[in-house]
């Protein structure tokens, strides 16, 4: 199980249309792709730098990528946890790097032993459903595209928000036109403060609109603003960006400040996220996961984690139905079908 080569690649992946948030606008996903050879399997893991979210460009999670991939030669993947703990210690910080450098990891140790991603993290391989992501757009555009996420099949629409509530407002509305039996979620990407959490959720509620969940409704480092948001609503709240790590988790349970926390691969990497998981699980607080706009690679990756530890009650792993040519064939629609071994991927880099 001795690692014999690991290399690291740009992967780029233009996008169907601009996704909006509002942190910025995305026309593409310049991410990063880290494959990792034994003697007889290939492992492959992807990292979506955002620099809002990540602080990382795509050139400097790269660089990042290559130093850590050097590493690894040499090495042993039965020791896995050391040497993830090796490679997060010497590049602190770099999370969508690592992200990808412990998924190809992960994914070689699992193919070695033939077994899949999901039964490391204790269950077994099984579909799984995703919620379907309306950007920041005209609400006309919304109520267009929340028709059409509805009659492919998505029973679960999360709306992005975090402007004027106003326009907002506005756009849930639309969304709701356009998909009157999805489930609503939204997310702010902190850009309320708790007092425009408080009147965005009296308007939809006025409106007769339910909302499963607001996501991060206030500044990620604001965790009393959080807190203060979660008091003045009824609708459950989320941490996402405020939670990188298992000592971010322990702060907003000390702090009483969310509902629900999302574990979002692409922040924390998978062993972390399995530790942060544990942590809402003993508190009570309900687990989301979302995603990057990542390929099949990285959805599939944390698919398995969803299978694995069986106890997500959001699912949010759309960002490869975002992309216009996909690393595999075949992906589409609201159910993600995972296999093995490893995470199951053999990708095709897109020309």
């Amino acid at each position: 199980m001795e690692i014999e080569r690991a290399w690291v690649e740009p992967l780029d992946l233009p996008l169907r249309e601009p996704f909006e948030i509002s942190l910025g606008t995305q026309h593409s996903a310049t991410n990063v792709l880290v494959t990792v050879e034994t003697e007889t399997v290939t492992g492959y893991g992807e990292g979506s730098p955002l620099t809002p979210v990540t602080g990382e460009t795509q050139e400097a999670a790269l660089a990042t990528a290559r130093a850590a991939t050097e590493l690894l030669e040499g090495k042993s993947l039965a020791d896995y946890r050391s040497l993830i703990g090796e490679v997060r210690s010497t590049f602190p910080g770099m999370v969508s790097a690592l992200f990808a450098v412990e998924t190809a990891i992960l994914d070689a140790y699992c193919r070695e032993r033939e077994m899949s991603l999901s039964e490391l993290f204790g269950g077994p391989t099984a579909p799984v459903d995703t919620d379907f992501t309306i950007g920041i757009m005209p609400p006309e555009d919304a109520e267009r595209g929340a028709t059409r996420a509805a009659e492919e099949g998505f029973d679960c629409l999360k709306v992005k928000t975090g402007t004027s509530v106003a326009d907002d407002v506005a756009r849930v509305a639309a969304v709701h036109e356009g998909a009157p039996d999805a489930e609503l979620t939204v997310d702010a990407n902190q850009g309320w403060t708790p007092k425009e959490t408080a009147e965005f959720a009296r308007e939809i509620e006025s409106r007769e609109i339910d909302l499963s969940l607001i996501e991060q409704p206030t500044p990620a480092a604001d965790v009393v603003g959080l807190a203060r948001a979660r008091d003045a609503v009824s609708v459950p709240v989320a941490a996402d960006e405020a939670v990188f790590t298992p000592e971010d988790a322990i702060r907003v349970v000390r702090e009483d400040a969310v509902d629900v926390i999302n574990v979002k691969l692409g922040k924390s990497g998978l062993l972390a996220a399995r530790d942060i998981a544990s942590i809402a699980e003993a508190a009570n607080v309900e687990l989301m996961i979302g995603c990057m706009l990542e390929s099949a690679l990285g959805i599939h990756t944390s698919a398995h984690l969803v299978a694995g530890i069986g106890s997500f009650s959001h699912v949010d792993l759309d960002g490869n139905l975002l992309v216009t040519e996909d690393v595999i064939e075949g992906t589409g629609g609201p159910t993600i079908d995972i296999s093995g071994p490893g995470h199951g991927i053999d990708p095709t880099v897109p020309e």
